[in-house]
């Protein structure tokens, strides 16, 4: 099964499973080798129009809360099937207004090897006081290149599902 026809799966199973009502449209889903990512955009709650961006922004963090709550015991029965059924961690996450919370996520530890420069790299930032560790450090890199390069990263991850329908296409080996 290609990366594409994973994900088609899966937003399609979901879209199947998940209670009626309980976000507006269908679920962001994003997958990766270890972990199935559930993100369902809330309603704004309907006196956030006539009110200050902070308290609007407040209102949404406590309507992700009282979803995050309120939904648990469903959500941890919904994973279980997924993760049956998938062989994948579930993690859970909702976005109400500008605001986006992760529930749960998985902590995974990757394997890398890095030359002396690349290493002092990380010691700086850990001597910096910007990162506790060099693992922190190295998560830290991650995150600002993914901030700085998301467009990029987007037309390479399309480019690849390209790729993959283009090779479902051709002739089998």
């Amino acid at each position: 099964m290609t990366t594409s026809e994973a994900v088609e799966a899966v937003r399609g199973w979901f879209a199947g499973r998940l209670p009626d009502g309980w976000f507006e449209g269908a679920p962001e889903i994003v997958l990766d080798r270890e972990e199935i990512g559930v993100i369902g955009r809330l309603p704004e709650p309907s006196a956030a129009a006539d009110v200050s961006a902070t308290e609007r922004a407040e209102m949404c963090a406590g309507h992700i809360q009282r979803f995050r709550e309120g939904t648990r015991d469903q959500r941890v029965a919904i994973a279980r099937e997924a993760e049956h059924r998938f062989g994948q961690k579930v993690s859970w996450g909702a976005a109400c207004g500008d605001q986006r919370e992760m529930f749960t996520t998985l902590s995974v530890p990757v394997m890398t090897r890095l030359r002396q420069p690349e290493r002092r790299v990380l010691d700086t930032l850990v001597d910096a006081g910007v990162a506790r560790s060099r693992s922190d450090a190295l998560a830290w890199c991650v995150r600002l290149v993914g901030k700085n390069t998301d467009a990029w990263l987007t037309e390479l991850r399309t480019a690849l599902e390209h790729v993959e329908r283009a090779r479902a296409a051709g002739p089998q080996a």
